[in-house]
């Protein structure tokens, strides 16, 4: 016993040893709480208060479940594989496997995944003759999901118009669909999990009886389902018709008795209480809660950060324990968590501290334009890697994925490998490759590749068959497949004569600026209308958006490449731009390679160096989350999460200017960077007050930090015989005025505006500009 206690700190052994009784431990980022809960499960079964059959812990992914399975065979001569151990859906998918006789499904009963939802989805509404732009499929699952996940049945869900009306009776056919096929989807799995329990008494209480200690991680991360199934478990039955809160109704019954010191029956003696006392030991299962509600990130998800609140409440939890001793980062860091995430109102609290010392200041960069804070990063990054430190230890963590297109294109340049974690690169995302496949179609009209690609995406109605009869005419005639359209007769060959059309008409506009033209395709393709139906759209028109800003920027570094009138050459050069650096390899998992990724996708993972880049009012925090409630406080919990990913050192940066629909935009310092104590940071740039600029809109050549020694003052002339303020014609964009010179001799570049055709940097040596 002494082996398995020895190396926790107070708190850790308090939590590990409670007595039978509901408690919720507040695990703070990096404060070993894998540990706690897998040596909780280990000290029951040791101590003879929980056999193994007896404990049920659920965990948010398979990796978790697998590692704690792993630390308990270490830690118990105990055959841990049968042991109810894993995540909400594997644990349901266990549960209805069985007794799917009273779940009213077959024995070998298919689980579908979200692509397999999806085609489900699709096949009804073909079947049904439903429209799928009115009823986009993709939106259809996300309602469906929603309303099970909220306890809903079709006949339950309350249809106020017509549109919705109609999206229940598709629920309501979809899963007549499912129950006829013998398939259930991943919400099903919990619904139907929690139903079963809640009409089928001696089975809910045969597995209220066995589970005696229920054990839960990442508890900010469940949603109402996930809490409703879990007090089920917990003892009572459910008959009540609303839930135990009185935030808005779920549809979830409410167990008899859920809650309240009388429910937890593991022992009915008494037990040490607070202060020397004695307590009478809860009857019922008995739900050891470990979570951190400063880290409920995933309300996009469902997550409700409520209902570790309402635990609370609910069953009168007496043992709030926090673990607030951090075994990953230095002090200066935890410092400024803490004083970020303290500005939230709903918080259950905790202070973060460390052994390990304060550790180094948090540098802080203050980035001209959003090129120069990755070119910053880069030569950070260089600097750090010549000292020694692994690139693999390094994370470059931003908000929205749009904002890796300028990251990844200055590591490309720079020729350093790098990784994105939990995603594509920019130029591998779906919506870039079928908007870069109509600008291709625009530049050759006969690249079959790239008409396959979007000849029916968005869906214009154009099926296999008439595809198959198209390849077959443009084989027997050896042309492309554009040019055998004429030969495809009746309905389908209709559709495709207006597809053929409308890549006339994006033809029609490749005198356009790079830019323009890119934002005129985005539009008229139908690509931002389409993603504009989608719940979870909004990231992919930020890409498209991005889009359009690397067009901006190839211009603005290479220069106009054709002359006026001439169709394509700009496009071709930047398609070419395009292919390459989508064709580079990206870094494998055992390469020293920078990380790139979300702070959603970096939650979990720690790294010795951290970049947090962005850091923007309106772009983190988001300025849709500033204007939904709650939203601001998500935000900060989401920065809280990123600054705690550091281990040694912390970079924040953000830009004065960005790049918007090709446009700059000029931006205000993230107010996270106000809420950072200033005796904690190291400015890298002069700090001004507030609202004021601290550096010149002129790059510097980007240096590391350790001799970085402020920005250059604004260059009146880069002796290449311009001047600022100085009006000149350019062949494209007309007239305009120079604004900003840099760089000499064959790197010197200006910006200049042009009005209606916008600020433009253009490289001095091949842009061809005249004086005005």
């Amino acid at each position: 016993m002494s082996d398995l206690l020895r190396g926790l700190n107070p708190e850790q052994l308090a939590a590990v040893t409670l007595p039978p009784q509901h408690a919720l431990i507040l695990a703070g980022a990096g404060s070993g709480k894998t540990r706690v809960l897998t040596t909780r499960i280990a000290w029951l079964i040791s101590t003879g208060q929980a056999s193994p059959q007896s404990v049920l812990a659920v965990t948010f992914t398979n990796k978790a479940a697998k590692e704690m399975l792993t630390r308990l065979s270490s830690m118990l001569p105990i055959n841990t594989r049968g042991m109810w151990i894993g995540t909400f859906h594997g644990l349901c998918n266990r549960l209805l496997r069985a007794h799917h006789r009273d779940a009213a499904l077959p024995q070998l009963f298919q689980i579908l995944d979200s692509a397999d939802q999806l085609s489900a989805v699709k096949r009804l509404l073909k079947s049904l003759n439903v429209d799928d732009e009115k009823f986009p499929p993709r939106e259809l699952c996300h309602f469906i999901n929603a309303q099970k996940e909220a306890g809903l049945r079709p006949s339950a869900v309350e249809a106020w118009d017509d549109y919705t009306r109609k999206r229940v009776e598709l629920y309501e056919a979809y899963e007549a669909q499912c129950q006829k096929e013998g398939v259930v989807d991943f919400a099903e799995l919990l619904l139907r999990s929690y139903e079963l329990l809640s009409r089928n008494e001696p089975l809910r209480r045969h597995y209220q009886e066995r589970f005696r200690h229920i054990l839960v991680d990442e508890f900010q991360d469940t949603n109402r389902l996930q809490y409703s199934w879990l007090r089920q478990l917990a003892g009572g039955q459910a008959n009540g018709p609303h839930p135990p809160n009185p935030r808005p109704t779920t549809g979830f019954a409410q167990p008899v008795g859920s809650g309240g010191a009388e429910q937890c029956s593991a022992n009915s003696h008494l037990h040490p209480g607070e202060g020397g006392g004695y307590s009478e030991a809860p009857r019922g299962a008995c739900i050891f809660a470990v979570g951190d509600d400063d880290q409920s990130i995933y309300a996009f998800r469902g997550a409700d950060v409520g209902n570790m609140r309402d635990f609370e409440r609910e069953f009168k939890v007496a043992n709030v324990i926090r673990l607030e001793q951090n075994y990953r980062s230095h002090g200066n860091i935890l410092d400024a968590a803490n004083a970020i995430i303290k500005h939230n109102a709903r918080r259950l609290g905790k202070n973060l501290w460390t052994e390990a010392g304060s550790g180094e200041p948090i540098r802080v960069f203050e980035a001209w334009s959003d090129l120069d804070e990755a070119r910053w990063i880069v030569e950070e990054v260089k600097a750090l890697s010549r000292d020694g430190h692994a690139r693999a230890e390094m994370a470059l963590l931003y908000r929205s994925n749009a904002q890796s297109r300028v990251l990844e294109h200055a590591l490309f340049a720079a020729g350093l490998p790098y990784r994105v974690y939990g995603g594509l690169r920019f130029f591998e995302r779906q919506e870039i490759k079928h908007a870069l496949a109509y600008l291709r179609l625009i530049a050759n009209a006969g690249d079959d590749t790239a008409f396959a690609r979007v000849v029916n995406f968005p869906t214009r109605g154009i099926g296999a068959r008439s595809l198959e009869l198209l390849q077959d005419a443009a084989r027997a005639g050896g042309g492309s497949l554009m040019a055998a359209i004429p030969q495809v007769a009746g309905k389908g060959g209709a559709s495709l004569a207006k597809f053929a059309e409308l890549v006339g008409k994006l033809r029609e506009a490749a005198h356009l600026p790079l830019p323009e033209l890119i934002e005129h395709v985005v539009e008229l393709s139908g690509l931002r209308a389409h993603y504009q139906t989608e719940k979870e759209g909004q990231d992919r028109l930020a890409n498209l958006d991005e889009l359009v800003n690397a067009g901006a920027n190839f211009i603005a570094e290479e220069g106009a490449v054709g002359e006026e009138g001439e169709l394509s050459a700009d496009l071709a050069a930047f398609l070419a731009h395009a292919s390459l650096e989508a064709g580079e390899h990206q870094a494998g998992e055992g390469d020293d390679a920078l990380q790139l990724m979300t702070v959603h996708s970096a939650k979990g993972l720690e790294f010795n160096v951290v970049f947090i880049s962005g850091l923007e009012e309106g772009l983190f925090p988001h300025e849709n989350a500033i204007l939904e409630a709650d939203g601001l406080e998500e935000e900060r919990r989401l920065m809280y999460v990123a600054v705690t990913r550091a281990r040694q050192r912390l970079y924040l940066s953000h830009a004065q200017t960005r790049m918007l629909h090709g446009q700059t935009r000029y931006n205000l310092p993230s107010r996270f960077l106000e809420e950072v104590p200033a005796g904690l940071l190291k400015w890298l740039t002069p700090r001004v007050a507030k609202g004021g600029f601290a550096v010149s809109p002129v790059p510097a050549l980007c240096v590391p930090s350790g001799t970085f020694s402020g920005m250059p003052r604004r260059s009146e002339t880069t002796g290449s015989g311009w001047r600022i303020g100085q009006s000149v014609r350019h062949a494209k964009f007309g007239e305009g005025v120079v604004i900003n010179l840099e760089g000499s001799g064959q790197d010197a570049r200006a910006q200049i505006n042009f009005g209606a055709a916008g600020m433009k940097w253009l490289a001095l040596s091949v842009a061809k500009l005249e004086a005005a």
